[in-house]
């Protein structure tokens, strides 16, 4: 049944329903908000709602959109679908390693919480209320909301969705992980364990670089240059389950970078090929090492980050410096570098970060430190300049 709207009303129409016997009044409105660009037929949204004022501030505000341009059409798809489709799509660029965690925090965290619901209808209350039910460490739950922040922006920039919900969510608040670089006793016990092993010059290197494992286990002999002292750090191994498109992929940052180490760093490369000339001589044949990669196994063949991490371990605690991580010697050379004098950007440069702010964060308690003994070194100058 439909009646005649109400005076002033425009296209406000009130209509009745009928359900189990008991009949309902609500009220109506249509407004056109462009044209398919295939048929040209206009395209209508419908609103109802219990009131004529309800329907005709629904109405009024997408009118004021559709004027300004800045409309979007209700997308009827859900979250779970358009993970789907941003997953297949839009992760071309994106590394391997980096894809699989972003699909396991899907698969397991958000799909089976928030992938039945509205993509447009999506409040973020209820996005606020899944990252509170996560019982899961501080930066695995940032992770998780990360992924799923990513994946709404990108929904925003092709208008499915005008804002993103999950903009304003609070999240964990994150404990600071405390690094654990070597002293100079220490590291001199790890080199010295480490003599005459098969990680002899690997973690010699690292130590005074600071490169990452994976960008070592990825250094190829052409990004070595003797003759300036350079190495170009330009890409690292992969790993074996994500090497369906080559055995490398780009730096963590994704942009290469040119060390100009200490010249001892230069005596360990040449002690590694006069070593990997060895290797070579007693398998023969067998060798292989087509990617001219710096550190190998026996055979030749790219060494794997697991079996790094083990055999490390086991130099370590040979060394009595049981719980020191492989990691720990990126944290020691860069302390080492603040120390001797290295300005930030230059450290920041070296080991690949992103921003130096992020790099005084990470160290800010060593810089203090350092600043803290400068201050003392200026008083005591002061002190002598005065007396005399």
């Amino acid at each position: 049944m439909v009646k005649r709207a109400a005076p002033g009303c425009g296209g406000i129409h009130k209509r009745t329903h009928t359900r189990n016997g008991k009949q309902y009044t609500y009220w109506e409105a249509r407004i056109t908000t462009g044209r398919d660009p295939l048929t040209g037929k206009q395209v209508q949204r419908t609103f109802s709602g219990k009131t004529q004022k309800e329907v005709r501030e629904k109405m009024q505000a997408v009118a004021v959109e559709v004027n300004r341009g800045t409309y979007t059409p209700p997308c009827k798809m859900t979250v779970g679908e358009w993970l789907d489709i941003w997953q297949k799509d839009y992760l071309g660029g994106v590394k391997p390693a980096t894809v699989s965690s972003y699909e396991y925090c899907i698969r397991l965290h958000i799909k089976p919480a928030l992938g039945a619901a509205r993509l447009d209808r999506i409040h973020p209350h209820t996005i606020q209320g899944f990252i509170n039910a996560l019982e899961l460490a501080p930066q695995t739950v940032r992770h998780i909301w990360m992924v799923l922040h990513t994946a709404l922006e990108k929904a925003v920039d092709l208008e499915y969705i005008p804002k993103n919900p999950a903009d304003k969510c609070v999240l964990p608040k994150m404990d600071r992980v405390e690094i654990k670089p070597l002293d100079d006793g220490k590291a001199a016990a790890l080199l010295t364990a480490a003599n005459g092993t098969d990680l002899e010059h690997l973690v010699a290197v690292a130590l005074f670089t600071g490169m990452r494992l994976s960008e070592l286990l990825g250094l190829t002999w052409d990004s070595v240059d003797v003759e300036r002292g350079t190495i170009t750090v330009d890409k690292q191994l992969a790993r074996p389950e994500h090497r369906a498109a080559g055995l490398f992929i780009s730096p963590k940052s994704g942009k290469a970078r040119t060390l100009t180490p200490a010249p001892s760093v230069m005596l360990e490369l040449k002690a590694q090929r006069r070593r990997q000339y060895e290797m070579q001589l007693q398998v023969g044949p067998e060798w292989d090492n087509v990617h001219g990669l710096v550190f190998t196994s026996a055979t030749g063949g790219p060494l794997k980050q697991k079996s790094v991490r083990y055999h490390f371990t086991r130099l370590t605690a040979a060394a009595g410096l049981e719980g020191v991580r492989f990691h720990d010697l990126r944290h020691t050379y860069a302390v080492n570098a603040i120390r001797a004098g290295d300005d930030i950007k230059t450290v920041q440069s070296n080991l690949g970060h992103a921003t130096a702010a992020f790099t005084l964060d990470r160290y800010a308690h060593f810089t203090e430190s350092m600043r803290q003994d400068s201050a003392a070194r200026m008083e005591g100058f002061i002190k002598t300049v005065l007396e005399r």
